[in-house]
């Protein structure tokens, strides 16, 4: 009986620390950051070479394509409309077409297309 107590209280305790951290972890994010995974894999400088991205990695223009392709996912729930517009490094129909379903305006489309083809630059 003495062994099934210490075990609950271990468990208990486990369980504990498990949600402080979650709290910490959610207390020192953005609130964009929060509504995505702790962990994100997918704006790895590994999944920018595997969409065939021959320019220069950063992150956070990476991110921010990355993330039209998401709220657009969001928007029409497609399952593969995600990795679909993010195929060719963000230059398939599908991204334009995600774009196009934004109404950004001309000035932010260039904006966007800018940032495309930063990504897809080479250098020299």
């Amino acid at each position: 009986m003495h062994r099934r107590s210490s075990t609950s209280l271990y468990t208990k305790g486990v369980w504990v620390c498990m949600a402080l951290t979650l709290v910490i972890q959610l207390t020192h994010c953005t609130p964009t950051q929060r509504s995505r995974p702790l962990l994100s894999h997918h704006l790895t400088k590994r999944a920018f070479a595997d969409q065939q991205c021959k320019g220069v990695y950063d992150k956070s223009i990476y991110a921010r394509l990355d993330r039209i392709c998401e709220d657009c996912y969001n928007l029409f729930r497609e399952p593969e409309l995600h990795s679909l517009c993010k195929t060719n490094c963000f230059k398939s129909p599908y991204f334009q077409a995600c774009i196009d379903a934004f109404h950004l305006g001309n000035e932010a489309e260039n904006d966007i297309y800018d940032l495309v083809k930063r990504v897809n630059k080479r250098r020299l």
